[in-house]
């Protein structure tokens, strides 16, 4: 008996129903990024290992998807060093390509290998997949979308402020109520410096950005293994307990920061956005959050992150600013903000609050039944009209038992079906059944359209 054929682990298969809903997500995603003038680009699934390698650490190297060369790929390695079972080091010898971890490394590689044609400020969206050689877990994939969109070539904070408002009206589109969280990296590098730990802002950011998670306790105690001194932890106490509105924190930080440059510095761009999102009217709420601390290796400036209110999910979209996304490339000096949505999450998040619109996800609105060739020849030019009018058209292939074709009309929701037997020719009319009403009417072409398309 022939084996059953299976998919890798960590891949998924969308049927139907799962790619309408997908694609309902992508596009209203896309409609919005090109609202605000961002411009798509694709970059392909594989890279070569000189582009990916010693961008994502050590543990994110061991992560990447590596191509065996093609052709005779085992003619430059060794006897010895086969026997040696190096993996590392046969691997550099045998892969030239990887498939991409990320969106964000091509990026960089597409802005410095076209430089000269890009108009700066260059505002780019991606959506496409990328492959983690990870051990697949519930919610983790060894393939899954990213969703980005970038701005670079430009310091002002306008571009944040815009990134805001794109996450606003994606989630108003989809009917999620969100909160945006925002900070900065340089108000938290002034913190680590005031409370005398300057060289301890990872371990210290890392311990806060668990404060929901773990609560206050158990992050001061992580704060001490860390070997943060009491008299520090004592410092941050006020800080990262700070409540009220985003201005009345903003002032306490303001004061707090006072003789922190790079502090100061975080606390005046906060407020720039803050203050011009309050300009804009925003349909949800915008918390700026002391504790949140994403990518501090890599974000330089503002941080956002959005969690969905009415369901628990952690968070759906994130990002912020960089100062210099080329430099891994030989090109320094190109800034950049961004953020990514979460596609899977939003999915997740869309099917748990029941917010897909039923024509995103109904494919077909209007089946003709078949009775045969003389009935088909009768039904085809209102199936092609029906189809001009832009109504989703089906002609059931073969003239099987009406049970069946209504069967199949009731698998697909299909919410319409047409027929003609010898009275609807004789008159030069259809009838028209409304699948959730059960009512029959017998109507013209035109009219047909006219109800179907109400």
């Amino acid at each position: 008996m022939a084996q059953k054929p299976s998919i890798p682990k960590g891949t998924r298969d969308f049927g139907p129903m799962e790619m309408a809903k997908r694609n309902y997500i992508f596009n209203t995603i896309k409609d919005v990024y090109a609202l605000y003038g961002f411009q798509q680009i694709e970059t392909p699934a594989m890279e070569t290992l000189q582009t990916l390698m010693g961008k994502y650490g050590e543990e994110g190297d061991k992560l990447l998807f590596k191509v065996l060369n093609s052709g005779d790929f085992m003619n430059k390695v060794s006897d010895d060093e086969l026997r040696e079972k190096n993996s590392l080091h046969l691997a550099a010898k045998l892969c030239e390509k990887g498939l991409r971890y990320d969106l964000t490394v091509p990026f960089a590689r597409y802005v410095v290998m076209h430089r000269e044609e890009l108009q700066l400020p260059f505002k780019r969206y991606q959506i496409q997949p990328v492959w983690r050689a990870d051990r697949p877990q519930k919610g983790r994939y060894r393939e899954f979308y990213q969703c980005d969109a970038d701005v670079v070539g430009s310091d002002s904070l306008l571009n944040e402020v815009e990134l805001m408002q794109i996450v606003d009206t994606v989630f108003t589109k989809f009917g999620v109520r969100v909160q945006i969280k925002i900070n900065n990296r340089k108000i938290l590098t002034g913190i680590a410096e005031i409370i005398g730990e300057a060289d301890k802002i990872v371990d210290i950011t890392v311990a806060i950005d668990k404060l929901d998670k773990i609560g206050l306790e158990s992050v001061n105690a992580e704060l001490k293994e860390d070997g943060i001194s009491d008299e520090a932890i004592e410092k941050l106490q006020p800080i990262i307990s700070l409540s009220g509105s985003n201005s009345e924190k903003l002032d306490v930080i303001a004061k707090i920061l006072a003789d922190s440059e790079v502090g100061v510095k975080g606390v005046e761009e906060t407020r720039f956005i803050l203050d011009a999102l309050e300009k804009t009217g925003l349909d949800n709420e915008i918390e700026l959050d002391l504790t949140l601390a994403r990518g501090l290796n890599y974000y330089t400036g503002a941080i956002f992150e959005v969690k969905a209110l009415d369901t628990p999910m952690g968070s759906i979209t994130g990002g912020g600013r960089y100062d210099n996304l080329t430099g891994i490339f030989g090109m320094p000096g190109l800034s950049g903000v961004g953020i990514s949505f979460g596609a899977d999450r939003i999915y997740d998040v869309l099917n748990e609050l029941d917010l897909y619109p039923k024509e995103a996800v109904n494919s077909t609105q209007l089946l003709f039944i078949n009775f045969g060739e003389k009935e088909t020849d009768y039904c085809l030019p209102s199936v092609t009209k029906a189809r001009k009018a832009g109504i989703r058209t089906e002609m059931y292939p073969d003239s099987a038992k009406m049970k069946k074709q209504m069967g199949y009309a009731n698998a697909k929701n299909i919410p319409f079906v047409a027929l003609a037997g010898e009275n609807e020719i004789n008159e030069g009319k259809l009838t028209l059944k409304n699948m959730a009403t059960g009512e029959q009417t017998m109507v013209t072409p035109d009219e047909l359209i006219a109800i179907v398309t109400k």
